[in-house]
């Protein structure tokens, strides 16, 4: 089930919560991904809110979102970057994205296969996806005030176990928003502090969110010896009968 994009648009930009959320997640990805100069960075779901600091330092990019959650105009007094797309069927070429980001994506589809399989279409060979998904064990899955808690959660293992089935490899994973789901000023006020020390001390347990970066790694096919028709051995003079002594037939009466 997919949220309304003016629902999204409202919490991430409306919101002390939202833009705590934003601000916690997006360190994250960034760190994970400090240069993208030169290179195709796509975003499927909800993922605007990750996508801003990649504008003018990558070559292009894009924001995907699913027709059943609708589209907006992004980014703000800018030309448009965004586009209204089906679940598996993107208006990207195969293998044209470096960098993906999926956020209200996967834990709302209803069909998982094969988003997965649109997302290992369009990167390339190398490319990298980070999927950002509701935690299981975290409190945000657990509380429908937030966008986290619609959908699908996620444990650690689940996630990676479904992004192999998908040949993804998984590189890496990280955890954010340690800080409770509440409008409250005094959490929203302690939230960087929440962040910081829940990353020392739990890298996904106690996190609302988990962040599994993955890679799409492409293996050169195993060079097959080529086959050489080898011709069985004439056998013509095997299992000859040794001459035996005995009277001369052609001589005999």
């Amino acid at each position: 089930m997919h949220l309304d994009v003016q629902d999204l648009k409202k919490f991430y930009y409306r919101t002390g919560l939202g833009r705590v959320a934003q601000r916690a997640v997006r360190d994250q990805v960034c760190a994970l991904w400090p240069d993208t100069k030169g290179q195709t960075v796509a975003g499927y779901g909800f993922a605007v809110p990750l996508l801003r600091p990649f504008i003018g330092e990558a070559r292009r990019v894009v924001a995907l979102m699913p027709g059943p959650q609708g589209v907006m105009h992004w980014p703000a007094g800018q030309d448009n970057m965004s586009v209204l797309c089906e679940e598996a069927l993107w208006p990207l070429e195969t293998g044209q994205v470096d960098k993906l980001v999926v956020l209200h994506g996967l834990e709302t589809t209803e069909n998982p296969t094969a988003l997965l399989d649109e997302c290992f279409r369009v990167l390339g060979p190398g490319g990298r996806a980070v999927f950002v998904v509701p935690n299981r064990a975290g409190l945000w899955s657990s509380r429908d005030a937030t966008p986290f808690g619609f959908g699908r959660p996620y444990s650690l293992t689940q996630l990676e176990v479904q992004l192999k089935r998908h040949s993804f490899t998984p590189e890496s994973h990280r955890a954010a928003l340690f800080s409770p789901p509440s409008q409250r000023k005094v959490w929203l006020k302690w939230a960087s502090t929440f962040e910081r020390y829940g990353r020392k001390m739990s890298s996904y347990y106690a996190g609302g969110v988990l962040i599994v970066e993955a890679s799409k790694q492409v293996y050169a096919p195993k060079k097959r010896g080529v086959a050489v028709d080898v011709r069985a051995p004439l056998r013509i003079l095997e299992g000859a009968a040794n001459p035996v002594a005995g009277r001369d037939l052609a001589g005999s009466n």
